[in-house]
């Protein structure tokens, strides 16, 4: 399958079962989703 999301997600997904759950976010389903923090972008440079 080719998507384009990371391999976590697509496994996260197949895990789950369709219940009819809605999620909040993108960290429902990827605990690790990176944060702006994670990223080494210093925004006084631009």
């Amino acid at each position: 399958m080719r998507s384009g999301a990371p391999l976590e997600v697509i496994e996260n997904l197949q895990e789950m079962e369709d219940e009819g759950e809605i999620y909040e976010s993108i960290e429902d389903i990827w605990p690790d989703y990176p944060s702006k923090e994670d990223f080494f972008f210093n925004e006084e440079e631009y």
